[in-house]
């Protein structure tokens, strides 16, 4: 099961960028958001020049899959 229903919608790398950010809002105040958040922009920006479609899915799947194991962890 993903961390917020709207997984499945999630098709381009700006989608993918507002969905993190939007479970990032679930996790409890303070340092371990704050984390998160910059670690969503840091990989964002470590991928930012990715340009092959079926590496930009992988990437966008297993961010949702990363996504899913930090909210029940």
């Amino acid at each position: 099961m993903s961390p917020l229903p709207e997984a499945e919608l999630v098709r381009s790398s700006v989608q993918l960028y507002r969905y993190l950010l939007r479970c990032c809002r679930r996790l409890p105040a303070g340092p371990v958001r704050q984390h998160y958040r910059h670690a969503i922009r840091q990989s964002f920006k470590v991928h930012a020049d990715e340009d092959d479609p079926e590496r930009i899915q992988q990437i966008i799947r297993r961010a949702i899959e990363d996504a899913d194991w930090v909210m029940n962890k």
